[in-house]
């Protein structure tokens, strides 16, 4: 039999992506199996795991470093499994602890099957970057971080792409520094040590985003796009034009579950009964998460308990 060429992995597939200068790659936020498999039914091709959905979704708790790497590690697994060919960006916060603690953040997600994931300079008590009062490590610790994360990027042998986030923009450290000047020399730091990819978190307009990439090293540049936020809404049209070359959307997904799911609940406790326009039913459902290609499956080597 002539030999196939297997499927490319999800860092292959997002450095192809990113190596085409005229792409945007656009990631809807996803923090759950459901999300996820709602996303790639309508034809995405690229998810991000957002962290602060992940708090929400997997604590109930605001977005406030309450998650470790085990709650991370786990959900990132299992959106990384749904369709393995398709990259996942996957928030990583700040490597969760020191050099030998990053390292094996890094590899622990690679060997999950993660496409890519951001390591940022708040330090431990960190909050979502669309929030006041982020505190933020050294430019020394920073560029440790950074290093440690390359290190062992490299050692895994997986090519999962290191995207590099500050949030000084918005932010000081010990020192008070912090702002503009600040994020852009973080990020050159982290171009020099050898990330692959650039993330300013807070950026406060859209005379700002065009500065932001005209300053930084020629890397990509990943835009974060959270209505409500710091930074104002740009179509992901426009910001190709301008020269991001990844676009998330964390919370896209997570706002609009939580007003129907108030929704349905509020209608289930005043009326005894759930919303009347909510009738998928359990197939329907099911079929969502891949009920019809399970049953395939279970068929194609001789099951019969779902024929």
């Amino acid at each position: 039999m002539p030999a196939t060429t297997p499927p490319l992995t999800g860092p292959q597939r997002l450095r192809q992506m990113l190596a085409d200068p005229s792409r945007t790659v656009v990631a809807p936020g996803v923090y759950d199996g459901i999300s996820a498999r709602v996303a790639l039914a309508q034809g995405f091709d690229c998810l991000y795991m957002t962290g602060a959905g992940t708090s929400m979704s997997r604590l109930g708790m605001a977005d406030l470093g309450l998650t470790t790497l085990p709650e991370m590690l786990q959900n990132a697994t299992t959106l990384a499994s749904l369709s393995p060919t398709t990259p996942l960006i996957a928030d990583a916060d700040t490597g969760y602890g020191g050099p030998i603690n990053i390292a094996h953040t890094v590899r622990a997600y690679a060997r999950a099957g993660v496409a890519a994931l951001h390591i940022e300079d708040q330090v431990a008590e960190k909050r979502c970057g669309h929030l006041t009062g982020k505190l933020l490590v050294s430019r020394d610790v920073w560029a440790t971080r950074m290093r440690a994360a390359c290190k062992a990027r490299d050692e895994s042998g997986t090519g999962i792409v290191i995207i590099a986030r500050t949030d000084a923009r918005a932010g000081r450290d010990g020192e008070g520094n912090g702002g503009f000047e600040e994020a852009v020399k973080r990020l050159e730091i982290a171009a020099e040590i050898g990330v692959d990819a650039l993330f300013f978190e807070a950026i406060q307009d859209e005379a700002e985003c065009s500065e932001v990439i005209r300053r930084l090293p020629k890397l990509p540049v990943l835009l974060n796009m959270v209505p409500g936020g710091r930074t104002p809404i740009i179509s992901n049209a426009r910001a190709n034009e301008m020269g991001f070359r990844i676009v998330i959307w964390p919370t896209t997904g997570i706002e609009a579950v939580v007003p129907a799911l108030e929704y349905a609940y509020s209608a289930l406790k005043t009326t005894g009964k759930g919303p009347e326009e909510h009738k998928m039913g359990p197939g329907a459902l099911f079929e969502v998460c891949g009920l019809k290609d399970l049953m395939a499956f279970d068929e194609s080597v001789g099951g019969k308990a779902y024929s």
